[in-house]
């Protein structure tokens, strides 16, 4: 295909979305020689705040540095879990919530891509997928039957861990008897691992760093500051999207092509019912015109975690600003040196606890640090102890409980209605205070050596049925939401296997939304396959 650069107001491609799917279609639809823009609402990633990995801590801590990145949203009340209203942050920013998440790499259970197949989504099956994400890595290791290298992003370890962090491995080796595993984003999955960042060098490699700025194909324009209101929809064909910019004025983009919305599981839902696709009865309610009666945000769900915090004299960070402030000094002097240039984990785990059928149900995140608590649902700062400590955040990857999105009103800026019925299910809670019993168990350990000194929050008092009346107060999201534009090929489907709208014609749906069921482990690398696996796609039809 010959390069050509989009001209005015239309292209080939007009992309909703410049986050970890969004940025990664784009990238390679332009690199194809396409030509493509790229809508975003926030504003540009290029600053220190998000580009240097270990600033994730004091960005989300802090709500004055957080609030220029982040759409603000709150889900409504849960029932099931206090009526708590819990923050849902995704991120307004070039490159979307892989802008200002923690960086977790992992690509998931080969199991549950096949499980995707299964349901009907051909060519979504572990080893399809495992082509995808060998395309979009640079992993440190080298390419291997699983793993890529010369891709866009970046995967790397930490390179000077916590002596905390490897009495952790040993630790949780010894009282799970489980494989310290050197690649868990490899064959298997299940056993304990330092983690895989997408970072390197000091840099957060989000998909805007890989495929928007360095990629840089000549045919790609990203419009920052600019707020999609609606798909243009003409006799049953997407035609572009209605957008308004940064000062009030409104505009059509065009597509000569396609549509495509990678606007995550909240924007793509809420995008396609302000252009009249989802629910006839709830858009009705709205006064909005039904283009196609879809499930729209429906399936929704998401990853929750309960944090436990043990006091450690292994783990020598100290969450205090002067020690951030001399951290940050010494990272500028020498990029890539100081705890800044990493990840604020260091460590995961993957473990069946007695719930789990053939896969991992449990994953364990290792933080050097302590942790808010009981819970984070205010927007404040919060009082962390500023001990050294080790934070483990137990977390339920396969969740039973399923909710809903919905508009609030027919205005594009307004919040939708996040319901993810956290815990309704109540094999879900069950996970949960297993695997923080578990937990207990792994920090009992000789590996230790005597550094673990106490347990600071919940508090060891609390066992069996009051720990989990307790964690109904202390879970929280893991903020990897899921599903409301669900892939499949039956009538519960939003899009099918080729990502297309069902009943509109060039329009497409490629981010995490489109998950059937939430992947074993952080979405951000699954959803940046998606983009890669929504690329070969549309380039396949075009």
């Amino acid at each position: 295909m010959a390069n050509r650069a989009a001209r005015g107001d239309e292209a080939d491609y007009v992309v909703v979305g410049s986050g970890s799917s969004g940025a990664a279609i784009a990238g390679r639809l332009a690199e194809s020689g396409a030509s493509v823009i790229v809508l975003e609402a926030g504003k540009t990633d290029e600053r220190l705040l998000v580009k240097k990995p270990g600033l994730v801590g004091p960005m989300h801590a802090v709500p004055q540095l957080k609030k220029p990145f982040d759409w603000g949203y709150y889900s409504v009340p849960q029932k099931h879990v206090l009526d708590r209203r819990m923050p849902v942050p995704r991120g307004k920013v070039v490159g979307g919530s892989s802008s200002i998440n923690g960086m977790v790499y992992v690509r998931g259970n080969r199991a549950n891509f096949d499980s995707w197949a299964a349901e009907g989504n051909k060519g979504w099956d572990a080893d399809s997928v495992n082509a995808a994400y060998k395309r979009l890595e640079d992993f440190e290791d080298g390419e291997s039957e699983f793993r890529g290298a010369g891709g866009p992003i970046r995967v790397t370890r930490n390179k000077t861990p916590q002596e905390g962090t490897l009495q952790f491995l040993q630790a949780t080796a010894d009282a799970i008897g489980c494989e310290i595993l050197d690649d868990y984003n490899a064959g298997s999955q299940e056993g304990v691992s330092r983690m895989q960042q997408n970072a390197a060098d000091g840099l957060r490699y989000s998909a805007s760093r890989g495929y928007i700025h360095h990629l840089a194909p000549a045919t790609l324009q990203v419009r920052s500051g600019v707020l999609a209101k609606k798909v243009l929809i003409e006799n049953g064909r997407a035609a572009g999207v209605e957008v308004v910019d940064a000062n009030g004025g409104r505009r059509i983009l065009r597509a000569g092509k396609e549509v495509i919305l990678s606007a995550g599981f909240v924007g793509s839902a809420q995008l396609l019912m302000l252009s009249g696709i989802g629910h006839a009865e709830h858009l009705k309610e709205h006064g909005i015109d039904v283009v196609a009666d879809l499930p729209v945000g429906d399936n929704l769900h998401d990853h929750m975690f309960h944090a436990l915090t043990f006091r450690a004299s292994s783990s020598k960070n100290k969450g205090t600003p002067p020690y951030f402030a001399r951290g940050l000094v010494s990272e500028l002097m020498r990029p890539g040196t100081t705890f800044l240039a990493n990840s604020v984990f260091e460590a995961v785990a993957f473990l069946k606890t007695s719930q789990a059928a053939e896969v991992p149900d449990l994953q364990l995140h290792l933080l050097p640090w302590a942790y808010v608590t009981p819970n984070q649902d205010a927007p404040i700062r919060h009082d962390v102890d500023k001990r050294p400590a080790l934070t483990v955040l137990t977390t339920l990857i396969y969740p039973k409980s399923r909710g809903t999105l919905r508009l609030a009103s027919a205005d594009p800026t307004a919040a939708p209605l996040i319901d993810f019925q956290y815990l309704s299910d109540p094999a879900d809670l069950e996970v949960l205070g297993e695997g923080s019993e578990m937990v207990r168990e792994i920090f009992a350990s000789g590996a230790f050596n005597g550094s673990i000194k106490e347990e600071l929050h919940p508090g060891k008092a609390l066992r069996g049925q009051e720990l989990r009346d307790a964690i109904l107060n202390r879970a929280t999201s893991v903020y990897h939401g899921v599903g409301t534009c669900r892939m499949g090929v039956d009538e519960l489907a939003v899009v099918g296997p080729d990502l297309k709208v069902r009943g509109v014609e060039g329009l497409r749906v490629c981010d995490a939304s489109i998950m059937p069921s939430i992947t074993g482990g952080n979405t951000n690398a699954p959803a940046i396959m998606i983009g890669e696996m929504g690329a070969r796609l549309v380039l396949s039809d075009n």
